[in-house]
């Protein structure tokens, strides 16, 4: 049995079948999504979500089982009938980031900010235990 399938679907056409409504969605997860840059010191890990124009109130941060989680939901607002809009290219109400982190990252500790447009998590990085050599005694 074969199962080979005539498509004549060609690559373009997938691109402009989808085009704009996959702009700014992660694939794996179908959020929209916000571009992230993350920097790493001897001390931490910083990142940084581009996120403007939002309301810190409706940033969650999570770290459940090594998985951070950061998610932004827009409340609904009341509709004013002397209010109408013409035109909406604002198209995100919610977005949705996981990253995994490691043992190495004190999940205890991390601390963020929104600070103009941009979503500021320090993930500092735990003490190392450092051993000092023993010397053991023959007897």
């Amino acid at each position: 049995m074969t199962l080979l399938k005539n498509n004549s679907t060609s690559v373009l056409d997938e691109l402009f079948n989808n085009f704009p409504a996959a702009w700014g969605r992660d694939a794996q997860t179908g959020y929209p999504s916000a571009s992230v840059n993350i920097h790493e010191t001897a001390d931490a890990f910083h990142l940084e979500l581009n996120a403007p124009g939002r309301d810190k109130a409706d940033f969650k941060i999570n770290v459940t089982n090594g998985l951070l989680t950061i998610s932004y939901e827009k409340k609904e607002e009341a509709e004013q009938k002397d209010y109408k809009t013409i035109r909406r290219e604002f198209s995100y109400r919610s977005f949705k980031r996981s990253f995994t982190i490691d043992d190495t990252i004190n999940a205890e500790a991390i601390e963020a900010r929104y600070d103009n447009g941009v979503l500021k998590l320090l993930l500092p990085k735990k003490a190392e235990v450092k051993l000092s050599p023993k010397e053991i005694a023959i007897q």
